[in-house]
């Protein structure tokens, strides 16, 4: 979760009147922590993980699920259970029905490492589920099948259209976050700055009954006709933030050893992102609709858009000074390392007033501009006790708008007198149901990070092939259908003979000898590899034979990169396709793209059971026997703590 600063929180027309000034002193306190730690190095690998829960209820003899609103008194137990040496940190999030769970510590560079969090993430959930009813569950689902339906929370409440912070149509205020004033204020500041409540279409699934043209009428809901106008014929339509921010997903933060690592690394993770979101997409349903997407991205974005009609392009710019041309939850614009300046060939608009006083202070260009075309958004969520601020020692205006940029990637500066150091968070991915699997997505891009710097591999292309293949990431069976652009030779670093003049003007477009270096794949060729193209798993592998790993640990990691693999294969399914067939072959389902309650119900049972690891699924996942360890054990804490002491010294 971004920034949750305490206090009263303002209006929407009281923050526009703070905008310029959140901006231009978030700017300050940029360049203030920039000198202190520019030269910061030395800080070793430290990297943890993000789960996202939903609170499910269970009512067996209607056949039926809800949405537990109980995650504050869920929290609040939680987080008094905390203590020094606690396994877990808890954190809210969007909605009352959600609990984010964190490892109480971070892990380490120690290849043992991997063989923590799979034990780690079973103790998160079961410590949740010790808090929770008999008929309730604790899952780790990424979009709840009957969101925004009648009756979809428990207890139950009617939206209000016409009143509150979302007005929405099928979503009502009380599902939104109550412990704190952040979500709420966020929800009705991006409507209320986008002049309009947020539009968000998905195309439904066309089956064989579905009505064609698929049109849904929305006057018995109170509709003043402002829906109607908005839905697309042959779309699932959804209007308010809680359809994106009320999903669940995994989320991966690393630190680098030093800001360039760090730049690196963003750039690298850059072109993944839209593979990693593929192979764990697990959201075919919506409104209870099976939709022909399989993957919550665009739902996301759609859901927290708040750019006026003068900044989407829809009319002439007078009270915005921008176009601005995505949403604030969306993919990066441009890399951010040397090495990246090339491949930057997307128009990217930015404040040249905010970069040039980021240049004066001795900001680099790649650095400025993207730091700049951060800040061309406002403020959605400010509180009256956050408006004057120390910019020597204070960070809140900048993390303020550094954390309302839901992009897919995140590069985060040092906190302000801490010992934590640069870092990059990954953030594309959905969450799967049950731990095993989400400690192998993690364990995977964890370890891939080692194996880029390791072998120095290069995955750049042009920013603008990468914003294609996260288009088609979210398709229907992206993974087995999908084609996506990656470079032919990851290994050796061949730098465009232009290279070095790019770097003194980024604003080149790339040079010609970058298409050459690039080509279509299957998700399947760039894992497991073809031809020529050696393949993700294979040096994987390699940099696994080079490193001391005791048995246990290279049994466990050996078992997470075979179900990635398969997925990459197609020989296991992925969640979303699962889902998909489980509905289609239900008996109750009418082949009209419509999921009941009977079937929600049922879909969540199974995948209840599936998380509980009470049943099998050959379909998602082989039979596995990791042997992964409830604490440290003393050795690889003694290491790391030498390991620890040893960079500090240097």
């Amino acid at each position: 979760m971004g920034l949750l600063s305490e206090g009263s929180p303002l209006t929407w027309e009281e923050t526009k009147r703070h905008a310029e000034h959140v901006r231009k002193h978030g700017i300050k306190q940029f360049i203030t922590q920039y000198k202190k730690l520019k030269q910061r190095t030395r800080d070793v690998l430290y990297w943890g993980d993000e789960v996202e829960y939903m609170l499910v209820k269970f009512d067996h003899s209607k056949k039926k699920t809800q949405l537990c609103l109980k995650a504050q008194d869920v929290l609040g137990a939680l987080v008094r259970r905390q203590t020094k040496d606690y396994p877990a940190t808890w954190h809210p999030e969007y909605a009352d029905y959600m609990v984010e769970g964190t490892p109480g510590k971070p892990y380490g560079c120690l290849m043992a490492h991997f063989n923590l969090v799979e034990r780690n993430m079973k103790l998160r959930r079961e410590e949740i589920q010790s808090l929770l009813e008999p008929n309730e569950e604790a899952m780790s689902i990424t979009v709840f099948p009957r969101l925004g339906c009648p009756n979809f929370t428990l207890p139950s409440f009617e939206p209000t259209p016409t009143s509150g912070s979302s007005r929405s149509l099928f979503f009502p205020d009380e599902a939104i976050n109550s412990g704190h004033p952040r979500f709420r204020t966020l929800t009705r500041n991006i409507r209320e700055r986008r002049g309009e409540k947020v539009i968000i279409n998905v195309p439904v699934y066309k089956d064989i009954n579905t009505e064609d043209p698929f049109i849904e009428d929305f006057s018995a809901l109170g509709d003043d006709g402002e829906a109607q106008r908005a839905a697309k014929p042959d779309n699932i339509y959804m209007d308010c933030m809680g359809f994106g921010m009320g999903n669940s997903c995994l989320q991966v933060t690393f630190q680098a050893c030093n800001i360039d690592e760090a730049r690196l690394l963003y750039d690298q993770l850059t072109t993944l992102c839209p593979m990693l979101l593929a192979l764990s997409a697990a959201s075919p349903i919506y409104r209870g609709h099976l939709a022909d997407i399989e993957a919550r991205w665009t739902v996301i974005a759609q859901g927290v858009d708040d750019r006026t009609k003068e900044e989407r392009g829809l009319e002439p710019l007078k009270e915005n000074k921008f176009r601005i041309n995505k949403s604030r939850y969306d993919s990066i614009d441009s890399y951010l390392s040397p090495g990246g300046c090339c491949y930057n060939d997307i128009e990217m608009v930015y404040d040249k007033d905010l970069y040039k006083q980021l240049r004066d202070e001795g900001v680099d260009e790649l650095l400025s501009r993207h730091l700049a075309h951060l800040f061309i958004r406002d403020p959605i969520s400010l509180f009256s006790e956050k408006i004057d601020q120390n910019d020597d020692e204070d960070t809140d205006h900048f993390e303020n708008i550094q954390s309302t940029n839901w992009q897919t990637m995140r590069f985060k500066p040092p906190p302000p007198n801490s010992d934590i150091g640069w870092r990059v968070e990954f953030r594309p991915m959905e969450v799967q149901l049950t731990d095993f699997e989400n400690a192998a997505y993690v364990v995977f891009i964890v370890l891939l990070t080692r194996v880029i710097l390791t072998f120095k591999l290069n995955f750049l292309i042009p920013i603008s092939k990468v914003d294609e293949n996260m288009k088609t990431a979210s398709k229907r069976d992206a993974v087995r259908q999908g084609r996506f652009y990656f470079r032919k030779d990851v290994v050796t670093d061949c730098s465009p003979p232009e290279a070095a003049e790019c770097m003194v003007n980024c604003e080149k477009t790339p040079c010609k000898c970058i298409a050459d270096e690039y080509t279509l794949m299957s998700i399947d060729e760039i894992i497991n590899g073809k031809g020529d193209f050696v393949g993700l798993m294979s040096l994987m592998n390699k940099y696994m034979d080079s490193v001391e790993t005791d048995v246990d640990t290279r049994c466990t990691v050996l078992q997470y990169l075979q179900l990635i693999s398969k997925r990459a294969s197609g020989e296991l399914m992925t969640t979303a396709r699962w889902i998909r067939e489980l509905v289609n072959n239900h008996p109750d389902y009418k082949h009209d793209s419509v999921v009941s309650d009977s079937i929600a119900y049922d879909l969540l049972s199974k995948c209840a059971a599936f998380s509980r690891e009470s049943t099998d699924v050959p379909e998602l996942l082989f039979s596995y026997s990791t042997k992964s360890a409830d604490t440290i054990p003393l050795a690889v804490s003694k290491a790391q703590e030498y390991y620890h002491e040893k960079s500090k010294k240097k």
